[in-house]
C-alpha cells in the first residue's frame, strides 16, 4: 500500500486562557488583551521555535489575502468572516500557526505534506508545551480542556487528512463510506472542512470524538482508517484505470492544462485530479506529483491575484491560471 493517496496531514489544538470569557463574549479591549498575551508568550520564549514567527493582525490584510490563507489551509473560513479582533502567528513555511481568538482564544495548526500524524502532532505539541509555560489555560480535571463548542470538550484536537479519492469518488462509493465513518468517530468532508464541498475529488478526513479519548487513540484511530480508504482508493483505481474512456480523459487532461490559454477554476482543479490520478496509476510516468500537489492550491483565485500581486478580474484570473499551468507543466 502506498500513501500518495494522501496531499497534507494538519493536527489543529484549540486553547482557551482562564481568566477571559469566550471570544464570542469578548469585547474588543479583551480580544486586544488576549492577542498582546499570546503575542508575548511567543515572543519571549527562548525556543527556536518561536524566533520564526511573524505576526499579523488580520484586520490589516486585503480580502485576497485573508481568502488565500483559507485556500492554504492556514486559517479556518470563519476565521476570515470578521477580521476585527482577530491576529495570526505563522511561520516562514507555514507548517505551524496559531489563530488567535477564531472560535477558541488559541487554535494550534501545524500541517505537513503527506500521511505524517504523529509527527505532525508532535510539532503541535512543541507548540503547545511553548505556550503552556507562559499562559493559564482553561481546563477541567473531569473535561479536559474547556473549549467554546463542547464538541471540542477533553484533547482539544482535530487531526484531518486530505486525501485525494478519485477512484472511490467515480466509483459513487463516498456516500456509503462517510456513514460508515461516522460510526467510528470520523468524518469525511470537502476540500476546506465543515460545510464545503469537494473540489477536484479532495476530501478532508478528520476525528468527530475529543472526550474520554487521548490524542494518541485518536490518531491511532485515525491513521487506521486511513490505511483502509488508501487500499479502497487503490482497488477502485485498479478498476477505473483499465478503462479506456479514463486513460483518454487522463491524457486529454493533461494535453488542455499544457496548451490552454484560459482556463477556470473548478476545470483547472478537476483537470488536475485527473492528471494526478494518472500519475499514481503509473499512466503518467514524468509528472512530478508535488508540482499537481502545489498547482492545486496556486491555481486557487485568491491565492492567483497574492501570487500575481495584482486584483484580478474572473476573466484575467483565468488567463493568469491558464499561463501559471502550461509554465508549470512544459517540460513535462
Amino acid at each position: 500500500m502506498s500513501d500518495n493517496s494522501v496531499i497534507s496531514t494538519r493536527v489543529r489544538l484549540a486553547r482557551n486562557l482562564k481568566d477571559f470569557p469566550f471570544p464570542c463574549k469578548l469585547s474588543p479591549e479583551g480580544m486586544e488583551k488576549v492577542i498582546e498575551k499570546v503575542r508575548s508568550a511567543v515572543k519571549n520564549s527562548n525556543s527556536s521555535i518561536a524566533s520564526d514567527f511573524k505576526f499579523i493582525k488580520m484586520s490589516d490584510l486585503t480580502e485576497a489575502q485573508c481568502v488565500s490563507l483559507v485556500e492554504r489551509r492556514i486559517v479556518s473560513p470563519e476565521f476570515i468572516g470578521n477580521t476585527e479582533g482577530r491576529a495570526l502567528l505563522v511561520n516562514s513555511d507555514e507548517s505551524l500557526s496559531i489563530m488567535i481568538n477564531e472560535e477558541d482564544h488559541i487554535r494550534i495548526q501545524a500541517i505537513t505534506k503527506g500521511l505524517a500524524l504523529e509527527q505532525t502532532y508532535d510539532l503541535v505539541d512543541k507548540l503547545d508545551t511553548l505556550l503552556d509555560e507562559s499562559l493559564d489555560f482553561a481546563f477541567s480535571e473531569k473535561l479536559g480542556y474547556l473549549t467554546q463548542c463542547p464538541t471540542n470538550l477533553g484533547t482539544g484536537m482535530r487531526a484531518s487528512v486530505m486525501l485525494h479519492l478519485p477512484a472511490l469518488e467515480k466509483s459513487r462509493a463516498i456516500g456509503r463510506i462517510a456513514g460508515n465513518l461516522s460510526k467510528l468517530g470520523l468524518t469525511i468532508r470537502g476540500t476546506h472542512g465543515e460545510g464545503t464541498e469537494p473540489k477536484g475529488s479532495l476530501y478532508q478526513l478528520s476525528n468527530q470524538v475529543t472526550l474520554g479519548i487521548s490524542e494518541k487513540a485518536a490518531i491511532e484511530n485515525l491513521k487506521n482508517i486511513t490505511s483502509q480508504l488508501i487500499s479502497q482508493e487503490e482497488l477502485a483505481r485498479e478498476r477505473i484505470c483499465s478503462n479506456i474512456d479514463v486513460q483518454d480523459s487522463i491524457s486529454r487532461s493533461l494535453g488542455i492544462l499544457k496548451y490552454a490559454r484560459t482556463i477556470a477554476h473548478d476545470e483547472a482543479l478537476q483537470l488536475l485530479s485527473n492528471v494526478r490520478l494518472g500519475v499514481v496509476s503509473g499512466q503518467l510516468k514524468d509528472v512530478p506529483l508535488l508540482t499537481i500537489d502545489k498547482l492545486m492550491t496556486d491555481v486557487e483565485p485568491a491565492t492567483l491575484m497574492v501570487n500575481s500581486g495584482k486584483n484580478l478580474s474572473a476573466a484575467q484570473r483565468d488567463v493568469a491560471r491558464a499561463d501559471l499551468l502550461r509554465k508549470a507543466l512544459e517540460e513535462v
